[in-house]
Order: C-alpha cells, then sequence, then structure tokens
C-alpha cells in the first residue's frame, strides 16, 4: 500500500484536509489551484450573491469540460475508424 500523506487545500475560503498519495497530491494541488482561479474570473465577471454559486458555476464548467472531452473522443474514434476503414478498402483493392 502506498505511504498516505496529510494535505490541507483551500477551496472558496475554506481548508479541506484530505489523505492522499504522494502521486495525486501535484493533481489535487493544481485542481484546487484551478478552481480559486475559476471562482476569481466568476466573482469578477458576474454579479454573485454567495460561493455556493460560484462553485456551482465552477463544476458546470468543469463538468461541461469532462463531457465535451468525452463527445470529442467519440467523435475522433469515429473519424479514425472511417480513414482506417477507406484504407483498408483501397489496400483490399489494390
Amino acid at each position: 500500500m502506498s505511504n498516505q500523506q496529510k494535505i490541507k487545500l483551500s477551496i472558496a475560503d475554506r481548508v479541506y484536509p484530505l489523505t492522499t498519495t504522494p502521486e495525486q497530491e501535484e493533481g489535487l494541488r493544481k485542481a484546487a489551484k484551478k478552481i480559486e482561479e475559476m471562482i476569481k474570473r466568476f466573482e469578477k465577471s458576474y454579479a454573485v450573491r454567495d460561493k455556493q454559486d460560484v462553485l456551482a458555476m465552477c463544476a458546470l464548467q468543469f463538468a461541461t469540460q469532462v463531457e465535451q472531452k468525452q463527445i470529442d473522443k467519440i467523435e475522433d474514434s469515429q473519424h479514425i475508424e472511417s480513414q482506417l476503414s477507406k484504407l483498408n478498402q483501397m489496400l483490399h483493392d489494390f
């Protein structure tokens, strides 16, 4: 089992103690930093009443990015399959 370590991340003016592996720490810290940057952008750009609204907007933004990457991945796979099928047909005809 990997060594577990305790870290603290600050998100939206709250500190969250977490137990993680050293391999995951960098990803967690980068994610927390991105969330903080996004919070600042939303607060600057929109009239936001409270942090929960901003956090909901951040969650939606991240979820949208994940879903769009899934959609793009499927479309890329379909395009690649189509191209391979065409190449295979060309080879077969040759």
